[in-house]
């Protein structure tokens, strides 16, 4: 019988199967997919993300594996540009965008050194339920072999659309609509400085660094428009280069290396995250829209906060039910202020006016803009930040 059962091996289940393991819990780790395999991902990892893989010992290998830094944000709406790099957080303030067949696979290595069981290529197909709760996993091996195993717990950390909520019947208890579709590729003999954002009137272009000297950009477009970039995505990309001269021209310059990837499923929500004998973690239980990639950082973070209530709740140091209930809390008031803030801002939507000065009076602040970049990327809380004695405060100082 194992302690806990997690179902996807990516960057929200891995890191909760090593923790656990790590401390000293049975934990078995299943995904379709076989390691190391590509996903559809912005893979951009903020600073408080960097600080947790740090504090894990696995910023080393994501390094190693050539993944440069990104140290700086730079933020061009046009008129102007802002740049710096966000307050740091835990002494990291430098940014990583790895590939996903980068990062996963130093993700369940490290959950397996840590004592993690790891099944790949087992599609989990039934959770086992005795008086209403979660008691087991039945599923099938790569060779199509039909297995059941007992556990204490099963985590859903399947995606956005994750059999184990489905199968556990978790409902959306907050939700957005989605409003933009999105489709990046990789170009190389591109050069970036930092991370390069590009917001324009229902545009929004951003490039970065990555594995093997590539560059990859990403592109979003309002949703109504989905069909229209779907049919011509290539078309989509360089008229919207056009409206960007700068960027534009260095990626004309560059060579495309890969495919276009995107979706227009794009959905902003949260679900119920716990249950008897049940959690979600990562995309399975909240999901924003990519514009501001936070995705990652979030798994990460919220990896943490289940790890520490499930060993709370199986140590018997509290009811394990309790436990989980504070992690939910805790991942709803974490994560809130950023999903409100990422929806308005993947609306694509111009600024209204009052961040239109704001943004303005951040030219010449750098202390300021520093601070702006962290509340955009999770090292300065977004409430206070964009407080309204902070705004008056820093046009004061503008004018």
């Amino acid at each position: 019988m194992y302690d806990v059962a997690v179902v996807g091996a990516r960057c929200a289940g891995s890191p909760t199967a090593m923790l656990l393991a790590r401390k000293g819990y049975r934990v078995l780790l299943v995904d379709r997919a076989e390691f190391p395999s590509d996903t559809i991902s912005t893979h951009f990892i903020h600073a408080p993300g960097v600080a947790r893989l740090e504090r894990w010992g696995l910023l080393d290998e994501v390094v190693a594996s050539g993944c440069p830094s990104v140290p700086s944000y730079r933020i061009d709406f046009g008129p102007f540009a802002l740049k710096g790099s966000p307050v740091p957080i835990d002494g990291v303030a430098t940014a990583y965008a790895p590939r996903r067949a980068v990062l996963d696979k130093i993700l369940v290595d490290a959950a397996v050194r840590a004592g993690a069981e790891l099944r790949e290529g087992f599609s989990a197909h039934e959770i086992c339920f005795e008086d209403d709760r979660a008691a087991g996993l039945r599923g099938r091996t790569r060779n199509g072999t039909s297995v059941t195993e007992q556990t204490r717990l099963v985590v859903g950390a399947d995606g956005l659309h994750s059999p184990i909520a489905r199968m556990v019947g978790a409902p959306i208890v907050r939700e957005k609509p989605a409003v933009a579709c999105a489709y990046y590729t990789y170009w190389s003999g591109v050069s970036v400085d930092g991370v390069e954002l590009y917001p324009r009137d229902g545009r929004l272009t951003v490039a970065f660094p990555t594995n093997n000297d590539l560059v990859c950009t990403f592109m979003a477009w309002p949703r109504e428009e989905f069909h229209a970039v779907r049919s011509d995505t290539e078309g989509q990309y360089m008229r919207t280069l056009e409206l960007i001269p700068g960027i534009g021209e260095r990626i004309r310059a560059g060579k495309r290396a890969e495919r276009f990837l995107g979706s227009g499923d794009l959905p902003n929500f949260f679900r119920k995250a716990q249950g008897a004998g049940w959690a979600l973690v990562g995309d399975a239980g909240c999901h924003k829209d990519p514009n501001g990639a936070h995705g990652i950082s979030d798994a990460f973070r919220d990896a943490e906060l289940l790890a520490e209530a499930v060993d709370s709740g199986l140590s018997g140091r509290q009811p394990l039910e309790k436990a989980l209930a504070e992690y939910e809390e805790r991942r709803y008031e974490s994560s809130l202020p950023a999903f409100e803030l990422n929806f308005q801002l993947a609306t694509l939507k111009p600024p209204p006016p009052e961040l239109q000065a704001l943004f303005g009076a951040l030219r010449g602040n750098q202390p300021e803009t520093d601070r702006l970049i962290g509340a955009l990327t999770g090292t300065v809380p977004i409430p206070e930040f964009f407080s309204p004695g902070n705004i008056e405060r820093i046009l004061g100082a503008a004018s």
